[in-house]
């Protein structure tokens, strides 16, 4: 289970929002390349990088602030937040971001969606962020009556190679995973995929090392890297002890 710390910009600066919800945020860095630094020293392969002022407007913000971040770092960075045309798709891919991450285009208009598929393919991932059980879109700031499992499927058959599901409910919040409708996502498609939202501590994630019928491929991990609730040493050190031994490394797991 690969590990992905997160980097969500807004204004420039390394933020953080609970439950999605723009005006709770904390700042906590204006320096998000040192930040991306400190990840890679940790040990991380890879960068989730959110583009918060591009989720909420529709037109990306931090193309420097991206490439900066590749050339300080040398990472591999999933990139979403205002992606929503191919010329977009074609310049942070040009940058050099390894995977994009579209969200509210990919469910608003299947064409685009069909034809990024076409000329990028598995550097194409989709982002299905959930409240109660439905896709929620815009930054979550639209919630739709699209339940999350049928819209996996659908983008499973189109040929999605990554999902990245979210809890919006959990995240920033720092209260586990929620796991029921991960599960039943999981169950439904053989589509890679990565799960956020709420997790902090090792407990959480041999939770979802546990899952049935299969773990998710990754995690994405943020504000708990941010507060020092969980060390991204720790956290890898949790997903290869998982991998390695059925026994949970640390502690009992939590329910799911």
């Amino acid at each position: 289970m690969d590990i992905l710390p997160a980097i969500d910009l807004r204004g420039g600066k390394c933020v953080r929002l609970a439950q999605g919800d723009a005006a709770r945020q904390t700042e906590y860095s204006d320096d998000p390349v040192s930040v991306a630094c400190s990840f890679r020293d940790a040990g991380a392969r890879w960068l989730h990088v959110v583009d918060l002022d591009g989720a909420f407007s529709g037109v990306r913000r931090h193309a420097d602030t991206v490439r900066a971040l590749i050339a300080a770092t040398g990472l591999s960075v999933e990139l979403g937040g205002g992606l929503r045309t191919l010329d977009d798709v074609q310049a942070c891919l040009d940058a050099g971001v390894a995977r994009v991450v579209l969200g509210t285009a990919a469910h608003e208009d299947p064409g685009f969606l069909r034809e990024a598929l076409a000329r990028f393919g598995a550097a194409v991932a989709v982002g299905i962020d959930c409240r109660e059980g439905r896709v929620a879109l815009r930054g979550w700031v639209d919630q739709t009556d699209t339940r999350v499992v049928p819209f996996a499927q659908r983008l499973a058959a189109a040929g999605v190679a990554t999902l990245i599901y979210t809890d919006i409910a959990g995240d920033g919040m720092l209260t586990g995973p929620e796991c029921a409708t991960l599960s039943a996502l999981l169950a439904a498609v053989r589509t890679r995929v990565i799960a956020s939202g709420g997790i902090a501590s090792p407990a959480h994630l041999a939770a979802l090392r546990s899952l049935a019928p299969r773990p998710p491929d990754g995690c994405i991990v943020g504000r708990a890297l941010y507060t020092g609730a969980l060390s991204l040493r720790d956290a890898f050190a949790t997903a290869v002890a998982a991998h390695s031994s059925p026994s949970p490394p640390q502690g009992a797991p939590v329910s799911c």
